[in-house]
């Protein structure tokens, strides 16, 4: 028997764009013709690629375009892409919201959706009503949610306001309840899109500890949207990575998430400008040069974990009587802070200025870091923040360290550590 739950067959998604009803019914007519004589729909043809930031020439954009996945039984897949790279409408259509243009899904189990705020409620029933509403949706019996009904109010933390109607409800309320719903009436297949950035810290950490749980523990299937890469490596077994309405890649976690955020990293060791005019920066402070300079024995060894690093800094100061420092942090590809760190503050003279920040051997792990740089006057007031301004990658000394895995965290220093 097969083990795949979830797949998604050569689906595409088309929209017209502008107004609502403008020429629709000679569009309408046109399709019915071609149809009616046995050729393919006209305007298949001239919708173009889903390219938000470009104007295009034609009035019709395919949101999304050939997607081809599939999703294992009990599995917990990532799906990740920019704004407008069509993760929510492949959602719509996995949720049977919206219909493919063309291709097919097929889908074994049950469907619990969390697509946006307020999904599957009705705001004028009360929050009590609306647990049994969606549990009949999902073919619930009423005893099967009687018996889960208190661990979701529990969960969801809305005992005082369950018996009112949810059009009262915060946002956060608003999905404290539907994602205990979705979690709790045990749908085969659960989809969550990025609405759980709406609700605060805590509950986001008890959202993923319980989407976890119901992955591993009683094996169900989940798609999670997020631009939460830290949520997504903790979380998924494999990743979709999508742009434009198109699948860029599907794999590993690691692997996936690492090319989908180096695509917006700027991948230089230096960035020079011998011209201010062209030099980033404003009519204070302006960034000559930024540049990794590893200590290497041959500029063609690699950057490795026992690699010592120097990151200088050249840049022009037009402002006289203040106090001006440097302040450098290091990111993971992910984003994540790895170190920040500051120099003295000194009254500095118009002109150029040159520092030097020494990462020593032995301190980072092997993975993509970008460098950002913050000019700061007085140590408060921000002149200029450079953001991933260059990145290096360090790779594994693997001959020294025989070591062929991934060591956790983001440094690995090597610290005086005895046994006796």
């Amino acid at each position: 028997m097969s083990n795949i739950v979830i797949e998604v067959n050569n689906i595409s998604k088309q929209y017209r764009l502008g107004q609502i009803g403008t020429g629709s019914l000679a569009h309408d007519i046109n399709r019915w013709w071609y149809r009616i004589r046995g050729k393919d729909d006209p305007y298949m043809k001239i919708g173009e690629e889903n390219e938000r930031i470009t104007k295009g020439n034609s009035e019709y954009v395919w949101a999304l375009q050939n997607v081809d996945f599939k999703v294992e039984h009990g599995k917990v897949m990532g799906i990740i892409g920019r704004n407008g790279a069509g993760k929510s409408t492949l959602l719509k259509i996995l949720s049977r919201t919206t219909a493919p243009t063309k291709g097919d899904v097929k889908i074994k189990g049950r469907v619990a959706s969390l697509l946006e705020v307020g999904t599957g409620f009705h705001p004028e029933l009360t929050g009590r009503e609306n647990i049994f509403l969606n549990g009949a949706i999902l073919g619930m019996t009423k005893n099967e949610i009687k018996t889960k009904f208190d661990d979701i109010v529990s969960f969801a933390g809305v005992e005082r306001y369950i018996d009112t109607p949810v059009k009262r409800y915060s946002s956060g309320m608003y999905v404290r309840l539907a994602f205990s719903v979705a979690a709790h009436l045990e749908p085969e297949i659960l989809i969550v899109d990025e609405v759980l950035a709406v609700g605060d810290a805590e509950f986001q950490k008890k959202c993923l500890g319980k989407m976890k749980d119901v992955s591993s523990n009683e094996g169900r299937t989940i798609l999670f949207v997020s631009h939460n890469m830290t949520a997504i490596k903790n979380l998924c077994d494999t990743v979709l990575y999508m742009r434009n309405g198109k699948v860029v890649e599907v794999g590993p976690t690691n692997n996936v998430i690492n090319n989908y955020l180096s695509h917006y990293v700027n991948s230089s060791l230096r960035q020079a400008f011998a011209d201010p005019a062209e030099a980033p920066g404003n009519e204070l402070v302006k960034i000559k040069r930024i540049e990794v300079c590893p200590q290497l024995e041959s500029e063609l060894n690699p950057i490795t974990v026992n690699t010592a690093i120097d990151v200088e800094i050249e840049f022009w100061n037009y402002l006289d009587g203040k106090q001006i420092n440097l302040s450098l942090h290091l990111y993971t590809i992910a984003q994540e802070c790895v170190f920040n760190v500051g120099t003295p503050a000194l009254n500095l003279s118009k002109g150029l200025h040159k520092g030097v920040c020494k990462i020593p051997a032995n301190l980072l792990n092997d993975g993509i870091y970008s460098v950002s740089l913050m000019v700061v006057a007085d140590k408060s007031y921000p002149l200029y923040n450079y953001e991933n301004a260059v990145s290096f990658e360090v790779q594994e000394n693997r001959d020294a360290s025989g070591w062929h895995g991934k060591w956790p965290g983001f440094v690995r220093p090597n610290l005086e550590f005895n046994l006796e």
